[in-house]
């Protein structure tokens, strides 16, 4: 099965996969050539949680700069409806 691109992923899979690969990197046991390909994707992988994490931090600031004094209303998830 071929991998997803990180592009596609979600944040929880993208630091999931990252997570088996920082630890198959870490037990040594791969080939190098192995090693080299699951550090390719660990890059990527990070890189992409980088801006997915970039990228809710500034919808955060923006949400926060359109109206300091505007009240808190109960939020209400409407997904899955």
């Amino acid at each position: 099965m071929a991998a997803k691109k990180p592009e596609n992923m979600t944040f929880e899979e993208t630091l999931k996969e990252l997570d088996t690969i920082v630890t198959g990197l870490e037990n040594g046991d791969l080939p190098l050539d192995t090693a080299l390909k699951q550090f390719e994707r660990g890059i990527s992988l990070a890189r992409q949680g980088q801006k997915t994490l970039t990228d809710a931090e500034q919808r955060v600031e923006i949400l926060l700069a359109q109206d300091d004094n505007a009240p808190l209303e109960p939020f209400e998830d409407t997904r899955d409806e």
